[in-house]
């Protein structure tokens, strides 16, 4: 996992060296004037992502076998898909943003990611005509809104952009499908807009001055409305902001995220990732059995939701904190921010029959002490809960919009109910 070079700027803040986030910078300042220059579309960040590329005539077909999404109308300068991998079962393993430059197929992951997805896919070649390579000579910049079109000006401009994907988060693309039946509202991220720029990483602080030296935009407002924020001396436009500005509009928007959201047993469902990541009616793929299953036949067993914490006891929970219904266990926290206008947030995996107009409370648990060893399962001691209102992503329902208004085979099954009772009623 290569680190970013954004982290050897005088401003920049790490994060912690466990955290998933751990090779970009946390923050330049204020993470929360950072969140206002995001959304404003006058910052950008540097995400902890990896690269893979694939090669060969064959990449988008072999892609398309294996993947969830439809891989084979991929074109040059498109803005790309996004894909999942996932095993036998349905779980998810690798969640992909993927673009193709027309000669090579890149794939972005999860930093730290990388080297088992190359791995993964060099096992799956056999006779194909295609090459795999793990690439950390190329990084990831991102911004929001019309930051977009700005940070990709800026690789160009520093002669290191390599390509662009565009988020295609909260939409419903092509052959998806979303798990929102019965939630009358609005999605919390209809404005969320988000561009991944792919730029040579030696150069990534090259792209990143060449962004701030495009500023010269006032800013939106002087009363502390997002407008300008961070920005470099000299240069009031732009401005840059860290994994924790980026994360906080990230929750916010109710986007799901691989190294925060999933789990061993977690399947596309249950994160509405239907909406982005998968193709109903394409081809067979490895996992596909359990994709359509639980679109048919099924509910899927928990559902994603956006958490509204109380922010008046100035407590924030950790990632993997309890969730509960009085005393019941219902699920877990997945990701935590802190958001500038909506205080602390965030996501998590409830039970699918949890109501969502339960009230719900999260664990606070005691800060490890390094100097105590713990026991391998000894549980964190809890000192506090916090109140947590819902904003449903997957519906209670369990129901997609695609989902059949009635299970398939259930007349058949009323109809053998109805035999079987009368051939018992000939047997008495």
């Amino acid at each position: 996992m290569r680190r970013s070079p954004l982290l050897a700027r005088a401003d920049a803040v790490p994060n912690p060296d466990d955290d998933v986030d751990a090779s970009v910078p946390a923050r330049y300042g204020a993470p929360l004037r950072e969140q206002n220059a995001l959304a404003a579309g006058r910052a950008a960040s540097a995400l902890a992502r990896d690269v893979v590329a694939v090669t060969g005539p064959d990449r988008l077909s072999w892609l398309n076998s294996l993947s969830s999404q439809e891989m084979a109308r991929l074109v040059p300068g498109d803005g790309g898909v996004e894909a999942l991998l996932l095993d036998a079962q349905g779980h998810i393993t690798h969640a992909l943003a993927c673009v193709d430059d027309g000669e090579t197929l890149l794939l972005v992951t999860e930093a730290g990611r990388g080297q088992a997805l190359a791995q993964f896919l060099d096992s799956m070649r056999f006779m194909l005509r295609v090459e795999v390579s793990f690439r950390e000579d190329v990084a990831v910049l991102a911004a929001l809104g019309e930051g977009g079109s700005a940070l990709e000006a800026a690789a160009r401009a520093a002669d290191a952009y390599v390509a662009t994907w565009r988020d295609p988060w909260p939409g419903v693309v092509e052959g998806g499908t979303s798990y929102d039946v019965g939630l009358d509202r609005p999605h919390p991220g209809a404005g969320y807009r988000a561009t991944w720029v792919l730029v040579g990483a030696d150069a990534a602080g090259q792209v990143a001055q060449a962004f701030l030296a495009g500023g010269g935009e006032e800013a939106a407002g002087t009363d502390g409305a997002r407008g300008t924020a961070g920005a470099a001396p000299g240069m009031p436009g732009r401005s840059l902001a860290g994994s924790v500005a980026w994360e906080a509009l990230r929750v916010e928007a109710g986007r799901p995220r691989w190294a925060r959201e999933v789990d061993a047993r977690t399947i596309p469902h249950e994160l509405d990732w239907l909406r982005t990541a998968v193709h109903l009616s394409k081809g067979c793929y490895p996992g596909q059995e359990t994709v359509a299953r639980t679109l048919n036949l099924g509910r899927p067993p928990r559902r994603l939701t956006v958490l509204q914490l109380d922010g008046f006891t100035g407590q924030m929970p950790l990632p993997g904190a309890t969730v509960r219904w009085g005393e019941r266990a219902v699920g877990a926290v997945t990701s935590v921010v802190r958001h500038v206008d909506y205080g602390p947030m965030a996501l998590a995996l409830l039970r699918r029959g949890v109501p969502a107009d339960a009230p719900l409370t999260v664990d606070i648990t005691a800060e490890p002490d390094p100097r105590d060893a713990a026991e391998p399962d000894e549980e964190p001691e809890v000192v506090a809960r916090v109140d947590a209102a819902q904003e449903p992503l997957v519906s209670p329902e369990g129901r997609a919009q695609a989902s059949p208004a009635e299970r398939p085979g259930a007349g058949l099954a009323r109809r053998e109910t109805r035999g079987q009772a009368a051939g018992r009623d000939l047997l008495r």
